[in-house]
């Protein structure tokens, strides 16, 4: 049977697999290898499009209008913004 060594763990992570093998009433070792066998059997699928699937994630901005009705609506709004009409003392 091999052996796996592993140097270097973080505290916190190493509580955690003591506190999780007490639980379960194993050794650190056993409670490793317990986890290392459900990760491997969990099927794994794979993403088709990571950028789409970020997108999903990320909530991605849906606009109707086209990048040049967009960009002309930001213009548009910058160089008439009441902020810069007025002297208010902040950009005079």
């Amino acid at each position: 049977m091999a052996t796996l060594q592993v140097r270097d763990i973080d505290d916190r992570l190493y509580n955690y697999l003591r506190t999780s093998a007490k639980r379960q009433n194993r050794s650190i070792s056993q409670e490793v290898i317990t986890i290392i066998q459900n990760y491997l059997n969990k099927p794994h699928t794979t993403a088709s499009n990571a950028t789409l699937e970020f997108l999903e994630l990320s909530g991605a901005w849906k606009d109707e209008r086209t990048a040049d009705d967009i960009m002309s609506d930001i213009r548009t709004h910058r160089t008439h913004s009441p902020r810069f009409g007025e002297k208010n003392g902040i950009f005079n």
